[in-house]
């Protein structure tokens, strides 16, 4: 299923893992998607290595390359390191995420996840989890609403927004992504596309709550990474990078500076390349997710 989903800033990441084929080496995609850095890692890895993949989404799960130092989870990656004890795993010398919403999973319009097909609302990556977006728009509160649109969409008006949805469903259940736009349509400001993308996105992290197993994931990586261990991050949106940049550059994902009794900030991480690294033109062409990609590499200290 090479067509899942077109890895982005493949070479790119991939180099920053500084595989040794000369070394047995353990990995982990926390993103496996359809598997394109994934076999791109095992390509490069020695036979001796091991690679651990986790995804959520079942349908990603499907994708799995035939290769005995595979190891495919389907799990949220905010757990990876509880799965990785269960193999009595304690250090790691690379970990890898894709971050966002895979090509797939856009395109599918039975997902609910773009604005672009009438389709029902979902946007769940994990198709077994209760808490759908039919759920967030119908259910939550309208002050809750102005926070999810808020902070998760920046959208400027979320307030409008929000009571607009409220009196939408006090006449119908907001169940299509059609009924959506159709509902908010009187209140969108600015550019509408951009407008209906922020608010597809504020919702879509709502409902999987991207934000706080971001957070948890890059904790728990500088516990299991080794010294000289490489974090690679690919984040599409402000949001996810702001957390990235924050655990290499305060040394945790809240931003919050902690200081030893020195007086100096525990950093665990240093820069591997100053700042991000973005898809080149040719790239951009081929692929237009590629356009908003922003690649942090760090090692473990």
């Amino acid at each position: 299923m090479n067509e899942y989903h077109k890895p982005v800033l493949l070479e790119e990441s991939i180099e920053g893992l500084k595989i040794d084929s000369q070394k047995k080496q353990i990995f982990i995609d926390l993103t496996f998607g359809g598997g394109g850095h994934s076999r791109l890692i095992l390509k490069k890895m020695n036979k001796d290595s091991k690679l651990f993949a986790f995804d959520q989404d079942i349908e990603a799960i499907e994708n799995s390359i035939k290769d005995e130092r595979l190891i495919l989870l389907e799990a949220n990656f905010r757990y990876f390191n509880k799965f990785l004890k269960l193999f009595e795993i304690t250090e790691v010398d690379g970990i890898l995420a894709d971050l966002g919403v895979s090509s797939h999973q856009f395109d599918d319009g039975k997902r609910g996840f773009s604005y672009r097909a009438d389709e029902k609302l979902d946007m769940r990556m994990n198709q077994k989890q209760k808490v759908d977006a039919i759920s967030v728009l119908n259910e939550y509160r309208e002050s809750d609403l102005v926070k999810v649109f808020s902070k998760y969409g920046e959208i400027r008006n979320s307030k409008q927004l929000a009571n607009k949805i409220v009196q939408c469903r006090q006449r119908f259940v907001i169940d299509t992504t059609g009924g959506l736009i159709d509902c908010v349509e009187s209140v969108i400001r600015g550019n509408k596309i951009k407008y209906l993308s922020q608010l597809f996105q504020a919702v879509r992290i709502e409902v999987n709550d991207e934000m706080g197993a971001l957070n948890d994931m890059l904790n728990n990586s500088k516990d299991v990474l080794t010294k000289g261990g490489r974090l690679v991050m690919i984040s599409y949106h402000s949001l996810e990078d702001r957390l990235v940049k924050n655990l290499i550059k305060k040394g945790n994902a809240e931003g919050v500076i902690v200081k030893n009794e020195y007086g100096h900030i525990d950093r665990p991480f240093k820069e591997v390349i100053k700042g991000v690294i973005i898809s080149k033109k040719d790239e951009i062409e081929g692929n237009p997710r590629a356009r908003s990609a922003k690649l942090r590499i760090a090692e473990r200290i």
